[in-house]
């Protein structure tokens, strides 16, 4: 009788607990955002002057008083958190090391916002290493939505960790991390974490991005390009006639839809291959000819195919309609719709 009353009462103080903790979770959302980008590099300074319209939509209950954005590229200076963790901590990344003290001022990264406007109205901002603290012209009120438009002038750092120039393999730009991103916020707040190591937590949303570089440079990126007639390098269906402007510069118009960030880069000796897959997805490889790893990228294809039949089998159907496996970066590492790699791998 006495197990059975324990028992009873043990099943009453859970089912309380169970619902306790039942009322006590925090209320879900997902904000959304909308980023027109554009971009003009000066290849001969490795730096470039950018746009930005960013539509943000406020799903929360939380009326919303600032906003936050990363500059990743503000990490690759000397002195910065991610430079000093780097040099005192006991195992560090051996891709960093030291790397980033040594930098001189022409192979550092910056990002410098000059103007940014809330609904065609001035806001006040403050830049902090790598998140810029912006105070809102007007409060975000729950379920509503702003238009932020800004200005910024960046430089691309030397290649040390995921993006930069010049990476190990002589790749002239992989670019990751590469513009003013707004921080998340969800259930525990605004996540402006400095950039000392980890980059990926991001809003969702749509990127329409044009990118203006200098002729000779093939753009490899993690969208659709909507302008193939104008670029050609391999993007134009088979059969099409190319017809480039005179322009001794070419914008490369992408765009993707539902991702949380946007990934491209960009060489003058890629060349690209592309594969329709089992499931119709479009797959294309970019790498520069004639290195020494041709063989593994030309194998690349057969077993990507290979390995979409898999995971779709298993994990669920790819949603998009095309993947981008492009050589560039420090190691491997997969952003929406593109992987950046080194090519000298197994």
């Amino acid at each position: 009788m006495h197990t059975l009353k324990n028992y009873t009462r043990c099943l009453f103080l859970g089912t309380i607990l169970l619902a306790g903790s039942a009322q006590a979770q925090p209320e879900r959302w997902q904000q959304h955002v909308n980023y027109a980008m554009s971009i003009d590099m000066n290849t001969a300074r490795h730096q470039y002057r950018g746009t930005q319209r960013l539509t943000y939509t406020n799903n929360s209950p939380d009326t919303l008083y600032q906003v936050f954005y990363h500059l990743y590229f503000n990490a690759f200076q000397p002195g910065s958190m991610m430079d000093v963790r780097s040099r005192t901590i006991p195992d560090p990344d051996r891709r960093v090391g030291e790397r980033i003290q040594g930098l001189k001022p022409a192979e550092q990264g910056w990002i410098k916002v000059k103007s940014l406007t809330q609904d065609g109205k001035k806001t006040t901002f403050e830049t902090n290493e790598t998140i810029l603290e912006v105070l809102l012209a007007e409060p975000i009120l729950p379920h509503n939505s702003t238009v932020l438009d800004m200005e910024w002038d960046a430089q691309v750092p030397i290649q040390i960790r995921r993006s930069g120039r010049n990476n190990s393999e002589g790749i002239d730009y992989s670019m990751a991390q590469w513009y003013p991103k707004l921080c998340e916020y969800d259930y525990q707040g605004w996540h402006a974490n400095p950039y000392i190591a980890r980059e990926f937590y991001g809003v969702w949303g749509d990127f329409d991005v044009k990118i203006q570089i200098d002729k000779n440079y093939v753009v490899a990126a993690g969208g659709y390009l909507q302008n193939p007639l104008e670029i050609g390098c391999g993007y134009e269906p088979d059969g099409a006639t190319v017809q480039r402007p005179p322009d001794k510069k070419l914008t490369w118009h992408f765009k993707a839809l539902n991702v949380h960030d946007f990934v491209w880069a960009a060489d003058p000796d890629y060349t690209q291959t592309r594969i329709t897959a089992d499931d119709g997805t479009i797959m294309r490889f970019f790498w520069q000819k004639g290195l020494g790893y041709d063989q593994q990228w030309e194998a690349l294809p057969a077993i990507m195919n290979r390995a979409r039949t898999i995971i779709n089998e298993r994990f669920g159907r790819y949603p998009h309609q095309e993947y981008a496996f492009i050589q560039g970066g420090d190691g491997g590492m997969e952003y929406p719709l593109a992987t950046l790699i080194t090519g000298n791998r197994g």
